[in-house]
């Protein structure tokens, strides 16, 4: 068979010329195209289903939330196993699917099934599909700081303006804000007021909710001229909360600030943030979406950063926590290296071992094409550059080498014989 392929190689060098050019020319599009990243991502094919109900503590969690969620999401095709964990007012589950399955489509096949589990779940109660992300796709991390700015209001502008500026950058997924203290208002009631006044507690929950709502309303005509009547009812400051009437008590209105304490606060936090011992922060972590290119996610995160800056409230400053695109370039950097030096000496031995320029071209081409080969189909399998697929390949050279090596001594040997055998036909006949 080998001996077929030698044959038709050499009676067909145009072809092979041919393939040595798409050979060439594909490698050097796959090493531009295949995406880069430090480390592979090994993460499992998972979809995350969070739930919260807050208040909640955990075994409430799993009877309520996380055991119907589980048992309607089994028998979805391709899934490998389901996870979940329930906690003090919050429902994880890991729906693993098999390697093959495509992940868009599992989030559609698990988005379909909790539309149908939503009927067993308590009322109000939503779940959510986590981002669509991997295990590694921390790409970047930033923080705010400013002075004369507290946690809250930095926490807003994350919230409200870093977040949704970085969410529409192309292969972004998630902003995942952290750090501290979302405002809110808080009113925490005296009971022994309610009791005095005759004002059950749910009348003071509906009142609040149902003040802090627009109001439609209907269009007439005065004048020759067209009004729109609504009523405007969004809660913008505390004294409009305080205000709200909750029951009437012997004719008189009852406020809300007569039975209870109206402040802004933080929400309730699980955890802090903090940076060099410097003091909380608040900032952000850029989640990379699931087989994107995390360089280049990179470079237009930091673009957007440059754009929106110019924005940034005067004393607010942006500082960058973590960057990953200075791992990846100092290890493709490393690797690339090593490649090209690798190359290199064993190209240079192959010419002294041989003693025979030509000879030697076959073992340097057979390396070169080989690693040109290897990025075809780490292009066509979806393996990305990084440091492992880079060290096999290096680690490999040593492979490829050694058959070109003695394929060409082969040849040349036999080629010098058949010239020997020549000269010594032609002194014998003369």
């Amino acid at each position: 068979m080998v001996e077929k392929i030698i044959s038709w190689a050499m009676h067909n060098r145009f072809m092979v010329l041919i393939g040595i050019v798409m050979i060439t020319v594909g490698g050097v599009y796959s090493i531009r195209e295949t995406p880069v990243d430090a480390i592979p991502d090994l993460s499992e094919n998972q979809v995350i289903v969070f739930t919260e109900w807050m208040g909640r503590n955990p075994q409430i969690m799993e009877d309520q939330i996380t055991y119907p969620l589980v048992t309607n999401l089994q028998g979805i095709p391709k899934i490998k196993t389901i996870r979940a964990a329930s906690m003090f007012g919050m429902s994880f589950i890991f729906v693993i699917f098999e390697d093959d399955a495509e992940i868009y489509w599992s989030r559609t096949r698990v988005l379909e099934r909790l539309n149908y589990a939503q009927k067993f779940l308590p009322p109000g109660i939503t779940p959510t599909l986590g981002p669509d992300g991997t295990g590694i796709g921390h790409v970047f991390w930033y923080t705010l700081k400013g002075d004369g700015y507290n946690l809250g209001e930095l926490r807003a502008l994350q919230d409200w303006y870093v977040k949704f500026a970085l969410q529409n950058v192309s292969g972004v997924s998630e902003v995942a804000s952290y750090g501290g203290f979302q405002k809110q208002y808080q009113v925490a009631i005296d009971p022994h007021k309610l009791i005095y006044y005759g004002v059950p507690l749910m009348d003071v929950t509906k009142a609040v909710v149902n003040n802090n709502r627009d109001v439609g309303g209907s269009l007439f005509e005065m004048n020759d001229m067209g009004y729109m009547i609504r009523g405007l009812g969004y809660i913008k400051t505390l004294e409009d909360i305080e205000n709200i009437s909750v029951g009437t008590y012997k004719s008189i209105p009852i406020r809300l600030k007569d039975v209870a304490h109206i402040q802004m606060s933080g929400e309730l936090r699980l955890g802090i943030i903090e940076e060099n011992g410097e003091g909380e922060a608040v900032g952000g972590i850029v989640v990379m979406r699931y087989g994107e290119n995390a360089k280049d996610v990179i470079e237009r995160v930091k673009e957007r950063i440059e754009e929106f800056k110019k924005g940034l409230p005067e004393g607010v400053e942006f500082h960058v926590a973590y960057d990953r695109s200075g791992l990846i370039k100092d290890s493709i950097n490393t690797l690339s290296e090593a490649l090209w030096q690798e190359i290199l000496i064993v190209s240079v031995v192959v010419v002294l071992f041989l003693f025979h320029f030509r000879s030697g071209l076959v073992a340097i081409a057979s390396i070169l094409l080989s690693v040109l080969i290897g990025f075809i189909l780490m292009r066509l399998f979806g393996v990305t550059s990084n440091i492992m697929s880079l060290g096999g390949i290096a680690l490999a050279i040593g492979d490829v080498v050694d058959p070109g090596i003695v394929m060409a001594e082969n040849a040349y040997r036999s080629l010098t014989n058949k010239v020997l055998s020549k000269t010594d036909d032609e002194d014998g006949n003369n």
